[in-house]
């Protein structure tokens, strides 16, 4: 006894409380929840020369009613929309006004629709043909617009993208080169066999600034995927830095930094073994261009523990390297690289082969996260002004983290009045990677909170104020007879006595 009175008081209370903890164990749900910022999108786009606006009842429809994309042999709702801004009536002038209030009209559809945006701008999607040395015959002029131009119309762009942050998901860099994917380009360092056949400094400094630019534009939690994971690379050591170069590390995760928010997407995945050039070493002026396979990926695998990344197959010539196990290894590409989203509608034949071989389903159910509350711990009473000590267990089944900010919250739900209290936690789900997370908190109550009992549910909302409250917005846990879909909480089924 003498060495226990000795124990500081704040540790006799802890230990108090914990030994009055009750736990509740919880079972799995199989549903492929239809959660924000993940999964597989459906893709729309338009040309600046004949605008097509966004229709609201079709946003909806792809929310609310399972969608067969193209040839596709699935049906599927989403969270996501994949919208391509064509500038192409703006490659020699700034964005008009007429454009910029359709832009805003897009957003508010999406907004009202409950989706969000994997956004993207770009001059052209079309390529020419001709006699050209491009092995595929992509040739010159490709149709993107000059360096001054392009800084331009981020800088326009800029306060609707801060206004607008919070349906968009995801930035992608765009603006450079045909579909905006930065390599055939005009303006930018003409890689290809039509140009100097690598990226000289230069260029590489241009590129650097526009993605500065672009990470400028968008607000501190925002992230903006680039097409390469060497275009990262040159950015944040510059133009000569080696394919070897490090990844982000742990220490600068989540941090704002404008390294820490810079993702990939991959538009020919498990489309050949180095995704047409995706892991290629485009050189620099004092290096040549050259096969950069292995080196490339690992630094992907690394990095995107902490960034997110999404993209789309472009091509079935890789089968059966990207079908499912055991003939392929599409799923466990997903998990080492930890994709949050795909494509739905592309390539078909692709997604048409994980559907028949049984592996779709998985692969919907774990694209980006997917939180699966093992235990949750409390004590059956507690006093007014003492700590709830609150503790959990979730496992993340999916192949990524929660990549934007997001809070988390513990809702108090009196069983009379049915009023509800809210204390936030310190958690951060960004955090979560794959595998178990063990969260202990000791959370001080609300101080009008009045006495009696209180159901537990666990909120884990949009960040921004503008759509914190919707449901749609928020992230539903992986467990049976949890999910409130009318509020987004998730119902622990405890109730704790306050007194």
């Amino acid at each position: 006894m003498r060495k226990f009175a000795l124990l500081p008081v704040f540790l006799m209370i802890l230990l108090a409380s914990s030994a009055q903890l009750r736990t509740v164990t919880y079972k799995e749900s199989r549903e492929d929840l239809l959660n924000p910022e993940r999964g597989f999108y459906l893709p729309s786009g338009t040309k600046a020369s004949s605008f097509h606006p966004l229709d609201l009842a079709q946003l909806k429809s792809f929310r609310n009613t399972a969608q067969k994309p193209g040839r596709a042999s699935y049906a599927v709702k989403v969270s996501l929309l994949y919208r391509g801004y064509e500038l192409d009536a703006f490659r020699d002038r700034p964005l008009s006004d007429s454009f910029l209030v359709l832009l805003q009209k897009d957003f508010d559809v999406v907004r009202e629709a409950g989706l969000k945006f994997v956004l993207r701008f770009m001059y052209t999607n079309k390529q020419q043909s001709g006699n050209c040395p491009d092995q595929f015959q992509i040739c010159p002029p490709y149709g993107d617009a000059p360096r001054h131009i392009v800084l331009n119309h981020i800088r326009q762009l800029k306060p609707l993208l801060q206004a607008n942050s919070d349906v968009i998901a995801v930035l992608q860099e765009g603006f450079i080169g045909i579909w905006g994917e930065n390599y055939f380009t005009d303006y930018f360092g003409d890689a290809s066999t039509n140009g100097t056949g690598r990226i000289l400094d230069s260029s590489w400094n241009h590129r650097n600034e526009l993605l500065a630019a672009l990470l400028d534009a968008m607000p501190a939690g925002r992230m903006v995927q680039v097409r390469t994971p060497q275009i990262k690379q040159k950015f944040m050591y510059g133009p000569a830095a080696p394919v070897e170069s490090l990844p982000l590390q742990a220490s600068q995760a989540f941090d704002g930094s404008a390294v820490s928010r810079v993702g990939f997407h991959n538009d020919c995945f498990l489309a050949s073994d180095d995704d047409y050039g995706t892991y290629y070493d485009n050189g620099s002026s004092d290096s040549p261009r050259k096969p950069a396979n292995k080196i490339l990926r690992k630094f992907i695998e690394d990095d995107t523990k902490y960034t997110v990344v999404g993209g789309e197959t472009c091509d079935d010539a890789f089968s059966p390297a990207n079908d499912c196990a055991p003939g392929g290894y599409a799923e466990s590409e997903m998990r080492r690289m930890h994709y949050s989203y795909l494509n739905a509608s592309y390539n078909n034949d692709v997604n048409n082969d994980w559907d028949s071989a049984g592996c779709l389903y998985n692969i919907r159910r774990q694209l980006g996260y997917r939180l699966v509350l093992k235990t949750a711990s409390v004590p059956q009473q507690v006093k007014r002004k003492t700590p709830l000590s609150f503790r959990l267990l979730i496992e993340n089944k999916g192949y990524a983290s929660v990549y934007n900010p997001r809070p988390v919250k513990l809702v108090l739900r009196n069983v009379s009045t049915k009023k509800e209290y809210t204390v936030a936690l310190a958690a951060d789900p960004r955090r979560w990677s794959t595998g178990l997370h063990k969260i202990s908190e000791q959370l001080p109550l609300p101080k009008d909170i009045p006495a009696g009992r209180y159901a537990l549910l666990l909120s884990l909302p949009d960040a921004a104020e503008s759509i914190g409250h919707r449901p749609e917005y928020s992230i539903l846990l992986a467990n049976e007879k949890m999910n409130e879909k009318a509020t987004g909480y998730n119902d622990l089924r405890i109730i704790v006595r306050i007194i």
